[in-house]
């Protein structure tokens, strides 16, 4: 016998976390049901210990991507309130809408564990003239800081809010969705009904995403996929900019090819980490609130955009490729001194033992050169010099690059002004899993968006 709900949300992500939470608030009487593929909170626990397991082992669901709290349970926890980067969900609700829907999520967090996180904004900075005179754009932004650890407060919290009022479905795969007198959620060992279906799966959900708009005919169309490295540093070097404004989007276009280079994910007295999408593993960066867990240095992505028409338009799967040939390689993650890039020869244990950096990531000395493209190469060298002029030591040899850091987007899902599927009534995509969202805070109130549509109907 089939269960039925009023409301069930595929994905267990910020998207569908504060869709389940903004329902209960607005319609205690809709009964609505989470069905997520990862475990609970608690059980989210990555064996890479750098001891016994020092490389991804591909567990069958990666706790780092999958599970309460999504791909962004264990990440930096930073929520950009901004329409300038992190997605466009303001061209579907409006600059306004989405704004104040990102303003009401950051209150939300800070009732739920994350009071006191500071807030930095890029407004007014001295920095922003900084980098105009060397050819750089620092974007506008509003950045709440909860680090991994308050993080993780704050989606326990909320998870202890919503479990006596929403039934969750952990480690359930989701396999079809059916249109049938609603819409029918079929998984290994049940089927679940309902009259209205949120699908938040996110970026490790792109295939499975992709898949079911092909079955139901839901057009699509090919989004970017962002490629580069993640640079490691001294902390000093770059502590005016982060103990001022901590997260700084900055942006060069390039000499050569006029391509647009980017800092992404900045993590001030930070770590890196893998993280495993779809078996492919790539690299990332955490940075923590507490000062017991600082390190002396700080990490950020340098990416580069890539978009693709015809007759290739896969952005994903040039992005997996690059990626695989890096795992192949290396055998995971594989770093280099910015010194051996230069002079175009591979690092070695040797020579990273020596140099001034000490890496927080176990990875393989090898040559990036051997991996990425010679465009998005040239250009990451170009910006790293770029940065040096605002941030001197940037480009010193020791400065270390890890590779491959792949940003992976969903197809774009043709959704109307509510974000629901056109075609499709009640059927709504949401958060990174739709492709207009690409960030914990867009992802969350887009959420937001849907559940109030709902409850608005009732």
């Amino acid at each position: 016998m089939q269960r039925h709900y009023d409301v069930i949300i595929i994905g267990a992500g910020p998207g569908g976390i504060y869709s389940a939470y903004e329902l209960m608030k607005l319609a205690p009487a809709l009964k609505v049901a989470v069905i997520e593929q990862g475990h609970a909170l608690e059980q989210r626990r990555c064996p890479i210990d750098g001891d016994k397991i020092k490389s991804c082992i591909k567990c069958k669901t990666c706790s780092i991507m999958s599970g309460f709290g999504g791909a962004g349970a264990f990440s930096d926890g930073k929520y950009n309130i901004t329409n300038d980067f992190g997605g466009t969900l303001y061209e579907k609700i409006g600059k306004d809408k989405a704004l104040e829907l990102m303003k009401y999520v950051d209150a939300v967090n800070m009732a739920y564990g994350g009071e006191g996180a500071r807030i930095f904004s890029t407004a007014g900075t001295r920095f922003k003239k900084l980098c105009i005179q060397n050819k750089l754009t620092l974007l506008d932004a509003s950045v709440r800081h909860l680090g991994t650890d308050l993080n993780y407060v704050v989606l326990k919290n909320l998870f202890a809010e919503l479990k006596d009022s929403v039934d969750f479905r952990f480690d359930t795969p989701v396999e079809d969705v059916e249109v049938k007198d609603g819409y029918l959620v079929r998984t290994k060992d049940e089927i679940y009904s309902c009259d209205k279906l949120i699908i938040s799966v996110g970026r490790s959900g792109s295939a499975w995403m992709e898949g079911l708009c092909k079955r139901l005919g839901i057009p699509t169309h090919s989004n970017r996929v962002d490629l580069g490295v993640r640079v490691e540093l001294p902390a000093v070097v770059f502590s005016h900019l982060t103990d001022e404004l901590y997260e700084s989007k900055i942006v060069y276009r390039t000499e050569g090819y006029e391509d647009n280079v980017r800092t992404f994910c900045m993590n001030p007295n930070g770590i890196v980490v893998t993280e495993n999408t779809n078996g492919i593993v790539t690299v990332n960066g955490h940075s923590y609130e507490s000062e017991d867990m600082h390190t002396e240095n700080t990490n950020f992505a340098l990416l580069v955009s890539k978009h693709f028409t015809e007759p290739f338009n896969d952005s994903n799967l040039y992005g997996e490729s690059i990626a695989r040939l890096s795992n192949m390689l290396g055998g995971g993650v594989i770093v280099q001194r910015f010194g051996d890039l230069v002079r175009g020869r591979r690092s070695t244990v040797k020579r990273i033992e020596k140099g001034l950096v000490r890496p927080t990531l176990a990875a393989t000395p090898g040559d990036l050169s051997l991996v990425l493209p010679k465009r998005i190469l040239d250009g990451i060298i170009e910006m790293i010099y770029a940065l040096d002029k605002i941030a001197q030591g940037t480009a010193n040899d020791d400065t270390l690059l890890y590779g491959v850091e792949v940003k992976f987007y969903n197809m774009e899902v043709a959704i109307d002004d509510r974000l629901m599927c056109e075609g499709y009534d009640g059927l709504y995509v949401i958060g990174d899993g739709s492709g207009i969202t690409h960030s914990l805070s867009h992802a969350s109130a887009s959420g937001v968006f849907v559940a109030r549509e709902i409850a608005k109907a009732q």
